[in-house]
């Protein structure tokens, strides 16, 4: 059994908005402060851009409560019921320093309660979620991390992630290939500083996804996240420390993205790295064959009978013990 209330606080005039769940009784138990992936991904971690309400962030608190560990899970700023509305009040403000000040909040209200030990504390990110942990991970903050769960963890910056997904789509369609040279043009020029200014022969779709890097309401997030990955923070961080990419993830690369990050964590016994075998982008069980998975980018995520992927389940629950013991 466990207990389930909303928190909810002020920052910057806006209120946030967050599930606590604990364990049954008293306390106090070690705490998991999750923090969701890109664009409107909500505490859930659902997306209104996907179909399905059955989001990993809620079965991974469940599985948690039933372990012993009561976590936080928060709706950032632009995401939620209140999305539209703090995009409008915030356009223009959001950035990586954004998002840490909601990991903060959220770190307070988390040990603010008195059923969890403040002294045992563990930072669990997805996606870009896992950035902005490192962050915490690696400052100096009032109330410090014993522990950071990584979950697909860009080993590449983000602007490379997003061409090779690009680059995976477009070589199922005919002229994939010359369309990717205008991807890879307008990208250089975003890179060093420009406009993205992509073709106008590119798919309407693809522009979109470009030219959104450079609208004014998503800035300066946008350019501070097209330059990061997390193989520089993860360098950096002392303390222990999980990584986790799964191997039918499409969007980061157990090869490519795990060998940056390994090669950022070589000679660091604090790190410790997975790759379950079925998981995908958010951690749900993915039984199909890697082209099935391919051909069908972010199906398997949220919907209803979807179930998070016992191999990672059992990997994070073991280690969480052994950090928090």
């Amino acid at each position: 059994m466990a207990t389930e209330s909303e928190v909810s606080w002020e920052l910057d005039g806006v209120t946030m908005r967050a599930t606590l769940l604990a364990p049954e009784g008293p306390g106090p138990f070690p705490g998991v402060v999750m923090v969701a992936g890109s664009g409107p991904t909500d505490r859930d971690w659902c997306s209104p851009l996907l179909p399905g309400s059955n989001g990993s962030g809620r079965l991974f608190a469940a599985a948690f409560a039933e372990a012993g560990f009561a976590s936080l899970r928060y709706d950032k700023r632009a995401s939620g019921p209140d999305a539209a509305e703090n995009a409008r009040r915030l356009a223009g403000t959001f950035s990586m320093g954004s998002h840490l000040d909601e990991l903060r909040a959220a770190v307070r209200a988390l040990v603010g309660d008195p059923r969890v030990d403040a002294t045992r504390l563990v930072g669990l990110g997805n996606s870009e979620g896992t950035l902005h942990v490192l962050h915490y991970a690696t400052g100096e903050e009032a109330v410090p991390l014993v522990g950071a769960v990584l979950c697909a963890p860009p080993g590449r910056s983000v602007g490379e992630v997003l061409l090779a997904q690009l680059a995976l789509q477009a070589a199922s369609v005919p002229g994939g290939e010359a369309m990717m040279e205008g991807v890879r043009e307008a990208a250089a020029r975003y890179s060093a500083g420009e406009a993205m200014d992509p073709d106008p022969s590119l798919p309407e779709s693809v522009r979109a996804v470009l030219t959104s890097f450079e609208a004014p309401a998503n800035l300066p997030l946008a350019r501070e996240l097209w330059m990061e990955g997390a193989a520089a923070l993860l360098a950096e961080v002392s303390i222990p420390t999980l990584v986790l990419i799964g191997r039918k993830d499409v969007q980061i690369d157990a090869a490519v993205d795990g060998g940056a990050l390994e090669r950022a964590a070589a000679g660091k016994d604090n790190i410790t790295f997975a790759y379950p075998a079925n998981a995908n982008h958010v951690f749900k069980e993915d039984p199909r064959t890697w082209a099935e998975v391919a051909a069908a980018p972010g199906s398997g995520y949220n919907e209803d009978g979807t179930r998070l992927d016992p191999e990672s389940v059992t990997t994070i629950l073991a280690w969480l013990r052994g950090v928090v013991a």
